[in-house]
């Protein structure tokens, strides 16, 4: 008989939130009285010394506020559909702000969001650097490391030229440079570093720094202590395999320098690079080529995969309105099966991969946080993603 387990919110985090309720935590009911601008709920706060004005500003600004979080949080290459870590950056910026109020003078001409767009800057670098796989002593330190991690790969200059342009920019000295380019070429996170796109208004952006990679290649080549396992498994693949994914991920697999994102081949020009190929076969054997080399990570434990297949879709009004889905826990083993209701927002987990509670079902909650930020109009047929 079936194993059943308790449905899990279609969340995938350990506290039940929703994107909706994180995205929406300083919403008011009532909302809260009119005021001619917005700024003048940050001047009545001060003048009443009321921070009730504060949390009207918050109603009011929320939209923003969630827009240069998710935007920070694509240009990184992090998950905007986490619930939790969106949250953690949130408050964080909350925190700022406050912080600003009480040195804010608004007869200096400035609005409140403008005085405090550098502190809030400060403050979504300050989470990411609590996430880095690196260690820092202090914010200035993790942007210097920012900074000529920028300068070495938009350049396209040498490591040592690099370093001599940095010292003397910065006015410090060259082994001090050296020092900090290390630290960004070790650091697991090596791409997201790079990227200081921006938008008309002046926040970060990150939409050319998108990837259609399913786990972040760049990252595992960059982790000292998976380099040789991914160079052996590159080794193993074919000659064509081995260009496509070097032109369309930026990347040399024989020095390891890792170029602008902006500097990857397209499927056509890839299609050109292998005559007789189309724009769609190059993207087919580029995916191809992705699923092979992650197969072989997996095969030596550079990393985990979860492989997932539709098995069965329920529409309504020509929606669809639930999914089962069967997964495989790195790539081999009897499969198991994953109900999604997109109405509820829930998900099930009918059966685990090889019946195995301690270890699959691990693989299961993965299934589901991806599925959950897929968009459930078009949900995959099948798909193989890495961690």
């Amino acid at each position: 008989m079936k194993e059943r387990f308790a449905k899990y919110p279609f969340r995938g985090n350990a506290h039940g939130l929703t994107m909706f309720e994180v995205t929406h935590v300083y919403q008011l009911t009532p909302p809260p009285p009119e005021l001619y601008t917005v700024n003048e709920y940050i001047v009545a706060a001060q003048t009443w010394n009321d921070l009730r004005f504060f949390a009207y500003f918050l109603h009011h600004i929320e939209p923003r506020l969630n827009r240069r979080v998710s935007n920070f949080l694509l240009r990184e290459g992090l998950d905007r559909y986490d619930p939790e870590r969106f949250l953690d950056y949130k408050q964080n910026c909350v925190l700022a702000m406050l912080e600003c109020l009480e040195s804010y003078d608004p007869y200096k001409g400035a609005e409140f969001l403008t005085y405090a767009h550098h502190a809030i800057g400060n403050a979504l670098i300050q989470c990411r650097m609590m996430e880095e796989s690196g260690s820092f002593s202090s914010l200035d330190e993790y942007k210097r490391v920012r900074s000529i991690a920028w300068l070495y790969n938009e350049t396209g200059k040498s490591k040592g030229e690099v370093v001599s342009d940095y010292a003397q920019k910065e006015g410090c000295s060259e082994e001090t440079a050296e020092q900090y380019l290390t630290v960004a070429r070790l650091n697991r996170n090596h791409v997201p570093l790079y990227v200081t796109a921006q938008d008309e208004d002046g926040e970060e952006t990150g939409e050319d720094v998108t990837r259609d990679d399913s786990w972040n290649y760049a990252a595992i080549l960059w982790n000292g202590t998976q380099a040789e396992a991914v160079q052996a498994a590159f080794e193993k693949l074919t000659y064509r395999e081995q260009r496509l994914l070097e032109e369309r991920n930026a990347i040399c697999m024989t020095c390891g320098r890792v170029s602008p994102i902006s500097k990857r081949k397209s499927f056509e020009e890839l299609a050109v690079m292998f005559e007789g190929s189309t724009a769609s076969g190059a993207e087919r054997a580029y995916r191809k080529a992705v699923e092979k080399l992650t197969v072989l990570l997996v095969e030596a434990s550079a990393l985990h995969a979860v492989r997932l297949r539709r098995k069965s879709v329920k529409r309504t009004k020509k929606k669809i309105a639930a999914a089962v889905y069967e997964y495989q826990a790195d790539c081999d083993g009897e499969w198991g099966e994953i109900q999604f209701d997109f109405v509820s927002s829930t998900a099930e987990i009918v059966r685990l991969a090889e019946w195995d509670t301690m270890v699959s079902k691990m693989f299961a909650e993965r299934a589901i946080k991806y599925i959950r930020a897929c968009d459930i109009e078009h949900p995959p047929q099948k798909l193989l993603f890495a961690f």
